[in-house]
């Protein structure tokens, strides 16, 4: 609970529940803490742990109970795994724990903690947030109105329609207006006998401003629809668009597949089994009211007229419920400082609650046609792909299937790589490389440019400028692009430390009409992309300036581990947050006009293509690319240079690691954090699996031992990260009970006894073990497309162009003993390793401590060496630190 109190998630969910009726349990406080879990039913007489039996007695039970279990096996060696250890359960034949409250409603006017309609909450969030939330609980009458938003699903289409963001939205009119920035619509809480439905608009200061007129626009929207003119083809394309994502479904985690299938057990297996897999991705499930849908096969229509009228009339059913008399109105803005008069009881959020006036009710009743405000309906998509254009253009070879059902000499077979299809030297245009699928039989295609340049991420101002430049491309193009990414195309545009990568990626048919059109305008017609005034580069800056600032609420762990990471790398690939903060303060339109301009003017280019397209649509999209961007080449002395990771120091005989010690940016969190950084810089294969195979056997000790054993922290974890062809392996704990002191020695302690207690003991058969682990993951196959295309990618803009490199590493593990195991350790932690510790001191509750100086000396390179601990160690503060990136990169410049 300790780590959520920062959390504006938590804490907007607590309040929607203070509005709900109290006698419900959706009122309740959701997590738990000291006070409620130990002090308050110690002071009732409640015995805590015999409720939990009471419970456990009365409900564990099979009927209660629903079961999902996946994996590479054969159903019937499925079924025998499971059979014995669950056959045994019991059933006891009772009522679900939630007939108790079905009849009570769960939203009383009189009966709240926070009065909820026709009343505003207004809210002081902890992040930088500007945003106003209406809200309306949909509450289901019976059983049959539960089972037909679940079949039917008529929020689809609504949040289709209120969430849109192409011509003649409800965004696209509030953005022309100045007052919003984002949109997002659709249902928000699920429970047995209500659901809410919810849009939310993240609003500018001049949208907070004019905050009623917001809301009558989010009305005359509501009012359109609720009309009863919408068009067949609105429904059919949202119908089209979900079968096509069915068709052509991508494969995720076996954990996640199990987790939603037992959900829709529960869901959907009351109303026939047969809907369990389908029934939560499928749209339509009704065919007639007495008939189910018969087949899992994709569909191009409605199965008839009355099948969309259904649709059609239960999305009326669910827009004559989003009236102006049941909104919750709920808006969050640091503008609300000093001005709130309540504090919730759980988070202690600021809010205030105030009716909305008869005067601004009748106004919203009565809102303007939405006509007037120049909103109207979507037009056809053009996106949606034709039957024609899903042809695959190659056969499947290769089945992409589960690792554990492939002999071990596939699994280490590597794939077959992309090939290089245009080659124009070292000194020449292009680099290109190709790889048309033959393994996931998807009619997908990923095409991503890059063009190198120092040019364009050479200082803090030219990294702000093109975080604006992104900022405000995306947000220019997106009604054009909005429809595209309906119907599965994507786009993304990055400005890097080494140049501009163009992303595209979706079903091929369109797609290279769409990059094109992309590329034209953030190339050539730059100022069409670019704010047309100062007020919406104001816009974009304040957008920019929001999202630097929300780092201060972040995690104390968070800002451990980022300011861990800049001590990594140079300051050309990564500045600091406070620098780019004072950048986009002082930069204007003007500013970035420039910028932009020269942006695309020279480098040299990298490209894939892969997926289903051939080789011949391949070239010839980079050289449509390359004709529109008309980029000057450069000579190699002028190639960006690639990422190499900062060494740290040292750690000599006799004294300690490095050690960093900031105080906490956000004065509320009560929170202390410790990370403890290991680099190692050897970038052979072999030290890269090692510290993979140390990961695996101690991060569960760690856990055990610093959480569970020693309650030190909630947040406590290991990991392993890339720096350039480097590896660091960290430690991380949080804690609200102790300081960050408290938190490194007892990670030290925990380091110091790996050897003894947890890598001498282990015979080569636990190492076996933990290798088999390790190669079964390397090993595993891609389950996407874009994972593929993404690995394929990091060989190339690295230069490794290992494209077996996983293999590679597996192959490596194999040859891997306890002698090396223990050797690598000894190489980490002993004399002569390379260790950072990074503190994070909070200024408040019980682990908070001294704050810790902004500098130690080290800065000012003061001769004394203050900036040294009492071992020789070397100290730093947050102010150190730019100058301490500067003597490393002089110190890899020598070496």
């Amino acid at each position: 609970h300790s780590k959520n109190l920062q959390s504006d998630i938590f804490r907007l969910y607590q309040i929607e529940k203070a509005r709900a009726n109290q006698e419900h349990p959706f009122s309740k406080f959701f997590t738990g803490d000291k006070a409620t879990l130990l002090d308050d039913t110690k002071k009732k007489g409640i015995d805590l742990r015999e409720e939990l039996i009471k419970f456990y007695s009365a409900y564990y039970s099979a009927n209660q109970m629903s079961f999902a279990v996946v994996g590479p096996q054969s159903l019937n060696t499925l079924k025998k795994m499971i059979e014995a250890p669950f056959s045994a359960i019991p059933n006891k034949s009772v009522n679900a724990p939630e007939n108790k409250w079905l009849d009570i409603p769960p939203f009383k006017e009189d009966n709240t903690l926070i009065p909820a309609n026709k009343n505003i909450v207004e809210i002081l969030p902890v992040q930088e947030l500007r945003q106003v939330t209406i809200g309306w609980p949909v509450v289901f009458e019976s059983k049959e109105d539960s089972v037909s938003m679940d079949l039917v699903k008529p929020d689809f289409y609504v949040t289709h329609l209120l969430g849109h963001e192409g011509p003649g939205s409800l965004l696209s009119y509030l953005k022309s207006q100045g007052w919003a920035n984002a949109l997002g619509a659709g249902t928000n809480t699920e429970l047995s006998n209500f659901e809410t439905f919810e849009i939310s608009i993240e609003l500018t200061s001049k949208g907070l401003a004019a905050m009623d007129h917001v809301v009558a626009g989010v009305f005359s929207y509501i009012n359109m629809l609720g009309a009863g003119n919408m068009p067949n083809y609105i429904f059919d394309e949202v119908l089209k668009l979900s079968e096509l994502e069915w068709r052509f479904l991508q494969r995720g985690s076996a954990g996640g597949y199990a987790q939603s299938l037992v959900k829709a057990v529960v869901d959907y297996g009351g109303v026939s089994p047969s809907l369990v897999v389908a029934g939560p991705r499928k749209l339509a499930l009704r065919e007639t009211p007495t008939k189910l849908l018969s087949s899992s096969e994709a569909r191009i229509e409605f199965a008839s007229v009355a099948q969309r009228d259904e649709a059609k009339q239960l999305s009326l059913t669910l827009l004559s419920k989003l009236t102006v008399n049941d909104a919750f109105v709920t808006v969050i803005s640091k503008d609300f400082e000093g001005k709130t008069d309540k504090v919730e009881k759980w988070y202690g959020t600021q809010y205030r609650a105030r009716p909305i006036s008869t005067t601004t009710l009748e106004k919203w009743n009565a809102a303007p046609p939405a006509s007037s405000l120049g909103i109207a309906l979507p037009r056809p998509n053009v996106f949606i792909p034709s039957e024609k254009g899903l042809r695959l253009k190659s056969n499947v070879v290769e089945e992409v299937t589960d690792a554990r059902a492939r002999s071990f000499e596939d699994r280490m077979k590597p794939i077959r790589p992309p090939s290089l299809i245009r080659d124009d030297g070292e000194a020449g245009r292009w680099t290109v490389y190709h790889k048309q699928d033959d393994r996931f039989g998807e009619p997908k295609a990923f095409v991503i440019f890059q063009l190198l340049t120092k040019e364009v991420y050479s200082s803090a101002d030219k990294a702000a400028l093109a975080q604006l430049y992104q900022t405000a491309a995306t947000d220019i193009l997106n009604e054009y692009a909005y429809d595209a990414s309906l119907a599965g195309l994507s786009y993304d545009i990055q400005v890097l430390p080494r140049g501009i990568r163009l992303t595209f990626g979706g079903y091929n048919d369109k797609l290279d009409d769409f990059a094109s059109y992309i590329s034209q305008k953030l190339s050539r017609d730059i100022n069409d992309v670019l704010p047309e005034n100062d007020a919406e580069f104001d816009r974009y800056k304040d957008n920019l300036m929001r999202a630097l600032t929300a780092f201060n609420v972040k995690q104390p762990y968070a800002h451990a581990v980022y300011y861990s990471a800049l001590t990594l790398q140079p300051r050309s690939f990564q500045y600091t947050n406070a620098q780019l903060r004072d950048a986009v303060r002082r930069l204007t339109l003007p500013d970035l006009r420039e910028y932009a301009a020269s942006l695309w003017s020279s480098g040299k280019g990298e490209a894939l293509i892969q997926g289903n397209l051939d080789k011949k649509e391949a070239l010839a999209l980079v050289d449509k690319i390359d004709k529109t961007v008309g980029f000057k080449t450069i000579p190699i002395e002028e190639y960006p240079p690639r990422l190499k990771a900062l060494p740290l120091p040292v750690v000599v005989k006799g004294s300690g690691p490095s050690r960093l010690s900031i105080s906490e940016p956000n004065p509320s969190n009560n929170n202390a954090a410790t990370q403890i950084v290991f680099q190692c810089l050897d970038e052979s294969e072999k030290a890269h699996v090692l510290v993979e195979l140390l990961n695996s056997v101690i991060s569960e000790p760690f856990f055990e031992d610093l959480r569970t054993k020693q309650q030190l922290g909630y947040i406590v974890s290991t990991g392993v990260k890339a720096i350039g062809n480097t590896r660091t392996l960290s430690f991380v704990v949080q804690s609200n009970v102790a300081p960050a002191s408290k938190l490194t020695d007892a990670a030290w302690k925990f380091l110091e006894g790996i050897r003894s207690t947890y890598l001498e003991p282990l015979n080569e058969g636990d190492i076996g073990v933990y290798v088999k682990g390790l190669v079964d993951g390397k090993t595993e196959p891609d389950k996407r497309l874009s994972i593929e295309v993404t690995r394929n990618w990091s060989e190339i803009s690295s230069g490794r162009l290992q494209f077996n490199r996983l293999q590679a590493e597996a192959a490596s593990a194999l040859n891997l003993s306890k002698d090396d195991l223990l050797q690598y350790w000894d190489d980490l932690f002993a004399d002569n390793g390379r260790i950072l510790i990074a503190e994070v001191v909070p200024k408040v509750g019980s682990a908070s401590s001294k704050a810790p100086p902004t500098t130690t000396g080290y800065a000012e390179g003061n001769k004394k060496g203050t900036y040294l601990g009492s071992d020789g160690s070397l100290r730093l503060g947050i102010d150190d630190i730019e100058q301490y990136r500067r003597d490393r990169e002089d110190y890899l410049a020598a070496s």
